[in-house]
C-alpha cells in the first residue's frame, strides 16, 4: 500500500474565519487518507492591537493550543495549502513572515516538486481575493512547486466562482463560513490530496 500523502494546513487568522476553512480542510484531507498538520503562523501584531478587537483577542485565545507552524512542517510535508486573510490585495504579513523563513529549505530544493494550494478571507465581495491568492503564488513558483487550484473542475466551484482558491467574504464579521465556502474548501482539500498521491506515487516509481 502507497504511504499517506503529508500535508500541512498553515495559516495566519485573526478573527477565526481562516481559521475556519483550515479546519474544514485538514478534517476532509484526513477522512480522505491523508497525514496532516494543521499549523497556524505566529502573530506579529502588538497585544495592544490584538486586545483593542474583541472578535481577535477571543480568537487568539481560543486557537492559543494550535501550534506555530516551523520550516520542519514545510519540509515535511508533501503538500502545502496555505491559508490568510488579504490585506490591502496581498497576503498577511504573519503567513508572509513565514513564508520568507523556508529560504534555507528553497535553497537546499527541498520545498521544490510538492503541491500547494491556497485560500483567502475578505471583508468585501471584492476586497482582493484573486489578487491576493495570486501574490500567494508567486512564492511558489519561486520554490519549483506544483499548484494544485481548484480550477472549475467541481459543480461547487460554480457557486462560489473563485477557480484560484477557496474564498469568504466575511462583511465585516457579519457572514459567517456557511456551506457554499465548506463545500469548496472540501472540495479543495479532496483535490490537492489527490494530486499530490498521484505525484507521490509517480516519484516513488
Amino acid at each position: 500500500m502507497p504511504t499517506p500523502v503529508k500535508l500541512a494546513v498553515i495559516y495566519y487568522s485573526s478573527t477565526g474565519y481562516s481559521a475556519e476553512i483550515a479546519k474544514e480542510i485538514a478534517e476532509t484531507a484526513q477522512k480522505a487518507g491523508a497525514e496532516v498538520r494543521l499549523r497556524k503562523t505566529a502573530e506579529l501584531a502588538p497585544e495592544a492591537a490584538i486586545s483593542s478587537n474583541d472578535a481577535w483577542a477571543a480568537h487568539a485565545a481560543a486557537s492559543a493550543s494550535i501550534p506555530e507552524a516551523t520550516p520542519a512542517d514545510a519540509e515535511w510535508a508533501d503538500a502545502i495549502i496555505f491559508g490568510t486573510p488579504t490585506r490591502f490585495g496581498n497576503i498577511s504579513s504573519q503567513l508572509k513572515q513565514f513564508i520568507d523563513t523556508l529560504g534555507g529549505l528553497w535553497a537546499q530544493g527541498k520545498l521544490a516538486n510538492k503541491v500547494y494550494s491556497g485560500f483567502v478571507t475578505t471583508a468585501t465581495a471584492h476586497g482582493g481575493q484573486e489578487s491576493t491568492l495570486l501574490a500567494l503564488y508567486n512564492s511558489i513558483h519561486h520554490f519549483g512547486g506544483l499548484i494544485a487550484s481548484p480550477g472549475f473542475t467541481d459543480a461547487v466551484k460554480f457557486v462560489d466562482g473563485n477557480p484560484y482558491g477557496t474564498s469568504h467574504i466575511d462583511a465585516q464579521g457579519n457572514n459567517p463560513v456557511g456551506e457554499q465556502t465548506r463545500n469548496a474548501a472540501r472540495h479543495q482539500a479532496q483535490r490537492v490530496v489527490d494530486v499530490a498521491a498521484v505525484l507521490k506515487t509517480g516519484f516513488a516509481a
